[in-house]
């Protein structure tokens, strides 16, 4: 009996180890990818070791693991999924084993740890430590930036915890709640983090159908057009004309001093604007028939098939509620995997269902920085500054952290959230979820609606304008004859 515990035990710790080490080796690699997408967009800066070059690197690395984070809440579902369909298909293979509901239930409990950890502490260290000088008096180095900084965290948590307890108050008026509160483990950070995954699910809302309808202007900038009538040849002899012209002219600016200054910069602007512009055409003149002529409309339909294919989800999604209670989202404490399909045709839904996944986080991403409120976020290649990157890595959180969650409201799978993704108190609510999908439905059908008639739109309001000119040109004599 005892030989037989001691195998459980060693079992369990195997396991354990086990687990350990797969969720290290994929957070390492999203550690390193993280932090080469961040080296390609920081502002070069000195390779002097100075004070403010310390403060810069530690802040990077706390950027780097809030991006890895992000990108593991993002990869939660697609893996989880791929998981189910293949113990599923191999339910005794031997090599994966290792693959069990133990370990998916751990990813999904670090991810959510790991997000709250970053958004309420990582991140505000990180930007409190950058604008930190010390304080006054004190002597300056980093132990009294360091000291700002706690202070400066103590004072925030103190600020969101009475704003909290004021919105608790208002919302749901009970002592027992608000006594609750005082939990900060079990129910005052879920709570927190359910408010900020209810902004992220409306954030999301909003910057998804900007971003499916942004696509199609994204991937026509990416790639080449097909050439229907038009002469690429004259196009760019017209541009090396306008561009040897400038040219000239900038060399008669260079030597005369009384032109330096705004009109120069002004000339170099758009000389820059020229030279891009004849790039662009040349490589329109260089590419292959197959490209002009296939990749672009195949793309364009993918990106068609995709958006239709969400819209459609949706709304049967929205008639599932409607007339069937288990259509709304819930959470899953089930250790067992592998037991049952969640997709009703199998693994091709599957794979259709973690390519819609990927292409809404892509379409949000585009979309958020496509809004005029966050375009200065928009990172530049070795020419963003650490304030704007943390700003950058604090908005992808939030909206890799909501994804999984307004995948599962949507509709577009059905699996079931895990860990703390399902104890959110706002996915209870049917006038919510309800709200949510006709919301995203309808935004996302005027938003593509608006997209391919705004040419239609334009020429019409051309068409009009040159009538009323036309009109008001006629005199009033020969318009009464």
């Amino acid at each position: 009996m005892e030989e037989d515990d001691v195998t459980i035990r060693e079992q369990n710790f195997h396991s354990q180890v086990r687990e350990y080490i797969v969720c290290f080796l994929l957070f390492a690699v999203l550690y390193i990818v993280s932090y080469c997408v961040i080296s390609r967009y920081k502002r070069k800066s000195d390779d002097q070791e100075d004070e403010d070059a310390i403060v810069n690197r530690i802040s990077m690395y706390l950027c780097t693991f809030t991006l890895a984070v992000s990108g593991g809440a993002v990869l939660l579902l697609p893996f989880s999924i791929i998981s189910y369909e293949i113990l599923l298909s191999l339910p005794k293979n031997y090599y994966i084993q290792w693959l069990n509901g133990s370990l998916i239930h751990g990813l999904w409990n670090l991810v959510s740890l790991f997000s709250n950890l970053c958004l309420f502490v990582l991140m505000p260290f990180a930007y409190f430590f950058l604008e930190s000088e010390g304080f006054a008096g004190s002597k300056k180095g980093i132990k009294a930036r360091v000291l700002e900084t706690f202070v400066m965290l103590f004072l925030l948590g103190l600020l969101i915890l009475g704003i909290v307890w004021v919105a608790s108050a208002l919302i749901d008026n009970d002592a027992a709640s608000m006594e609750s509160l005082y939990d900060l483990w079990e129910f005052y950070l879920p709570y927190l983090y359910s408010c900020i995954s209810l902004m992220g699910g409306l954030l999301l809302l909003m910057c998804t159908p900007v971003g499916m309808s942004r696509m199609f202007t994204v991937m026509g900038q990416l790639l080449v057009k097909p050439t229907i009538l038009e002469d690429l040849d004259e196009q760019i002899y017209c541009i090396q004309l306008q561009e040897e012209a400038l040219e000239r002219r900038l060399n008669g600016t260079m030597s005369n001093s009384y032109f330096h200054g705004n009109s120069q910069h002004h000339l170099y602007k758009e000389l820059d604007n020229i030279r891009n512009q004849r790039n662009k055409l040349e490589r329109r003149k260089k590419a292959s028939a197959w490209e002009k002529n296939l990749l672009y409309p195949i793309v364009m339909l993918i990106l068609l098939a995709g958006t239709a294919i969400s819209v459609l989800l949706v709304a049967l999604n929205i008639v599932y509620l409607l007339v069937d209670e288990t259509a709304m989202p819930k959470g899953s404490t089930e250790r067992d995997i592998g037991s049952a399909s969640l997709s009703t045709f199998g693994v091709a839904q599957a794979v259709i269902e973690i390519i819609l996944m990927f292409y809404l986080m892509v379409s949000s991403v585009v979309g958020f920085y496509s809004l005029r409120i966050f375009q200065e976020l928009t990172p530049r290649k070795d020419d963003t500054t650490m304030t704007t990157i943390i700003g950058c890595c604090v908005s992808i959180l939030v909206l890799s952290s909501a994804l999984p969650v307004m995948s599962r409201t949507l509709g577009i799978t059905r699996f079931d959230l895990l860990g703390d993704f399902g104890r959110f108190n706002w996915l209870g609510n049917f006038y919510i979820v309800l709200s949510y999908n006709l919301l995203f439905a309808v935004v996302t059908t005027l938003c593509l609606v608006r997209k391919f008639t705004s040419a239609v739109r334009e020429e019409l309001l051309k068409a009009l304008v040159v009538h009323l000119s036309f009109q008001s040109s006629i005199p009033s004599s020969v318009r009464h004859c």
